[in-house]
């Protein structure tokens, strides 16, 4: 199965009962299972997003932007979730972005111009996958792209409005 990228959108308290169940649990489990409303996963898109933004379109901002979505910010003190009860260890841990960084990363998603963005797409689904990094894909890349794209702006829009942290991983 391949890596997808997935959001969670977790208070600051239920971060520190994770925190608190993993200090008292013999295995450190952070008794990790937040809604499946408040998760999201992107599959694979916002990397194949980002790769066309860094080479194709030379935009710095759109990339700089996907850059710190996808990865998340240093620090944040949730080395607690590096445990195979949240992660399976094929990849970094997962890293937080607090309520400050999703409201200012809500508002530049929203800022983005998808359709300028993708305008430059290559017409065909060969070409289109190939400069996105996916090998063999079929389907409208396009249409991938967008609906992924969409769903994380909504999704971080929301936990903007509610002062929400988004936990960022890879699994």
């Amino acid at each position: 199965m391949p890596l997808t990228q997935q959001f969670a959108r977790v208070t600051p308290t239920y971060l520190e009962r994770c925190r608190a169940s993993a200090l008292d649990s013999p295995d450190a489990g952070p008794d990790w299972e937040p809604p499946d409303s408040d998760t999201l996963d992107a599959d694979w898109a916002l990397w194949g997003l980002l790769r066309y933004s860094r080479d194709r379109l030379g935009d710095v901002a759109l990339t700089a932007l996907l850059d710190r979505v996808t990865s998340g910010d240093p620090g944040g003190d949730v080395g607690f979730l590096d445990h195979p009860e949240v992660c399976d260890g094929f990849s970094d841990p997962p890293r937080l972005l607090s309520p400050a960084a999703v409201a200012h990363l809500s508002r530049a998603l929203g800022g983005v111009d998808l359709d300028g963005a993708l305008g430059g797409l290559p017409a065909t689904v060969s070409e289109a996958a190939s400069v996105c990094g996916f090998g063999g894909f079929t389907g409208d890349v396009r249409a991938y792209l967008a609906r992924h794209f969409t769903a994380t702006r909504a999704f971080f829009r929301v936990a903007a409005q509610q002062g929400m942290c988004v936990v960022v991983r890879t699994d």
